[in-house]
């Protein structure tokens, strides 16, 4: 099994360590390939980089399915992109919030969100709400720690992340932590040792998900939202994505 694991800004280190996280799950036979796009946001900080991010993000995931991936994690908590991944992508594509949402509601009965800054809260509890959460989720958690703070060994990050985790604990009652960044990936098995409680780090939930389900044989339905894009062209700058650019011609028909 190949599958593919996008993250969606260009910070590579952040893809080695993400890619790191997602190789430590896997299962036997299965190959990861972690990637991130050339062009857009060296991190995605809020509404503004996310859009910027999608285009790079789709390229990732048609390269990916040219070289045999079978299917895809978006490596970012706001699940960047992923209606259009959906669409796109041929397997299954799976973002690590929902995951990592879904996986929680199997491992007690609330969870609190740890996340980066308080410009991302609205966008994970708009996510919570998509996704059925709102009455699992207690409360989403800003540590006021910068995306690009994760990749310094000097800053304070991992500090910040287990007070907030602490507070989740004493004043939310959660009964599990989900780390709200990518970036986190890396923290989740020791904060689940210190802590006592299962910390969640989305992209390993997703990666066992997208596993499972090919496994399964299964992949998204193309059976409305999610059919493949009508050939039409794209002008401009964005010729370069037009549908019958990224995609294989019998693309359709899958």
């Amino acid at each position: 099994m190949k599958l593919l694991v996008v993250n969606p800004n260009t910070t590579a280190s952040m893809t080695a360590k993400i890619g790191a996280a997602a190789r430590s799950v896997a299962a036997a036979g299965t190959e990861i390939v972690a990637v991130n796009p050339e062009r857009g946001p060296v991190s995605i900080e809020g509404y503004y980089d996310e859009v910027f991010s999608v285009p790079g993000l789709l390229e990732e995931i048609a390269k990916g399915q040219a070289a045999g991936c079978q299917g895809v994690i978006i490596a970012c908590f706001d699940d960047t992109g992923l209606d259009a991944a959906r669409a796109l992508a041929h397997g299954p594509v799976v973002g690590i919030c929902e995951a990592a949402m879904h996986l929680s509601t199997l491992l007690g009965g609330s969870f609190s969100v740890v996340t980066t800054l308080p410009r991302s809260v609205p966008a994970i509890e708009a996510l919570a709400r998509r996704y059925g959460m709102s009455h699992h989720c207690r409360r989403v958690r800003a540590a006021e720690v910068p995306v690009l703070a994760l990749e310094d060994p000097a800053s304070d990050a991992s500090a910040r992340i287990r007070a907030e985790i602490a507070a989740a604990l004493d004043e939310d009652r959660a009964e599990c932590i989900i780390l709200g960044c990518a970036g986190m990936a890396d923290f989740a098995r020791s904060l689940t040792a210190e802590f006592g409680l299962p910390v969640i780090d989305g992209v390993a939930a997703a990666v066992k998900l997208v596993e499972s389900m090919v496994s399964l044989g299964l992949a998204t339905s193309k059976i409305g939202g999610y059919a493949a894009p009508l050939p039409k062209p794209y002008q401009g700058d964005f010729a370069c994505y037009q549908p019958q650019t990224l995609m294989p011609p019998d693309g359709a028909k899958r």
